[in-house]
């Protein structure tokens, strides 16, 4: 057997389409999930709401929780509040809650529980969340 006579333009036309073969394959299969889909519908969550917060023995009266986006506090026995955790100031978010207090670590701006401006510089409270009680649990709404 006879090899057939190879060129440069050869080699690379030959390398350019073995490039472009390689190159469709590794598209074709991007973003496919290789995993089995499942066989058997995922068992329930705990036992709740879907929108649960938190606890409300999780927030002590007198001070607060910060839980994702939200500040949860409880000013006084029984009394839950929501707020954002946005600083009015700058947009930066609070990040603690100490001394019946909520601070915001960029410029020191302090809120009351009930998010009420304590110390400046922001002149305006946080936005309020709608909470409610349901049993033991704080949720959305």
């Amino acid at each position: 057997m006879t090899l057939p006579d190879l060129n440069r333009r050869t080699v690379v036309a030959g390398a350019g389409a073995l490039a472009a073969a390689a190159t469709l394959t590794a598209c074709s299969t991007y973003g496919k999930d290789d995993s089995p889909a499942p066989t058997e519908p995922a068992p329930p969550g705990p036992a709740g709401p879907a929108s649960g917060l938190a606890k409300t023995a999780d927030i002590p009266v007198g001070g607060g929780k910060i839980v994702g986006n939200t500040v949860l506090t409880q000013p006084t026995a029984g009394q839950f509040v929501g707020l954002d955790t946005t600083c009015t100031h700058a947009g930066c978010k609070v990040t603690e809650i100490a001394g019946g207090t909520i601070i915001c670590p960029c410029h020191g701006s302090k809120f009351g529980l009930d998010g009420a401006v304590a110390a400046g510089p922001a002149t305006r409270p946080l936005k309020s969340k709608s909470i409610r009680v349901e049993g033991d649990s704080i949720v959305e709404g």
